[in-house]
């Protein structure tokens, strides 16, 4: 996990997964490396920015990430970074989990695939890029939710529902799995009036245990 610097113009202060958007960089690499994938610029943007922001390299277990990090803040594309450490990414680990795209008007538009990644054997510690996070931390998602509902940290929407599918399992496997039974489809957050009251929802049946939740804490989490 990491948590967003507090002068963010989105999500500032929250706690957030790696990630970042798809640079022209990673459609060119996604043709050189895995032309047949119909999202591989997408995992490769998942590569990228994992390691740019945390230091971690996932499905590249022998890879130096600290010289692939020193590369990549110094502008010099992934795809010849990984050449020069005759390095092919393993791809086909990052497990398609799900792809959310909210829309409300106060909030920044985004449309973000989520991938389950295992860390390498090896893997440095977490260590925050400073220019969007002040920590990255290594965290169980139950812990993570913890603190959230202590107030001791905070997350939005699409975070808090992730975190809450992913507690439910005991190993990347059983993740994994939830995925296969789950096809990632588009989710894009409704309000709807129950009760009196408005809530933020998302469909039933896709993987996810809670899906609603008042709109005052939805918007202020």
């Amino acid at each position: 996990m990491m948590e967003r610097s507090a002068n963010m113009a989105f999500a500032a202060g929250a706690l957030v997964f790696p990630g970042g958007r798809i640079d022209p960089q990673d459609h060119e690499a996604a043709a050189a490396l895995a032309p047949s994938l119909p999202d591989a610029a997408a995992r490769l943007a998942a590569l990228r920015e994992t390691i740019e922001e945390t230091g971690i390299a996932p499905a590249l277990p022998a890879a130096n990430s600290s010289r692939l990090r020193r590369g990549l803040a110094a502008g010099e594309p992934l795809a010849d970074l990984l050449a020069g450490q005759n390095l092919a990414p393993d791809l086909e680990a990052l497990t398609p989990f799900a792809r959310w795209c909210p829309n409300f008007r106060e909030a920044r538009r985004f449309d973000t695939l989520f991938y389950l990644a295992e860390a390498p054997d090896a893997a440095d510690a977490a260590a925050a890029d400073e220019a969007e996070a002040v920590r990255a931390f290594w965290s169980t998602a139950e812990a993570t939710l913890a603190e959230i509902a202590a107030r001791r940290a905070h997350a939005i929407f699409p975070t808090r529902r992730n975190l809450e599918r992913l507690a439910r399992f005991a190993s990347i496997e059983e993740a994994r799995e939830d995925a296969r039974r789950h096809p990632v489809r588009l989710i894009t957050p409704w309000v709807e009036e129950r009760g009196g009251g408005r809530w933020v929802c998302i469909p039933e049946g896709i993987g996810y245990p809670v899906t609603a939740e008042r709109y005052e804490t939805a918007r202020r989490r």
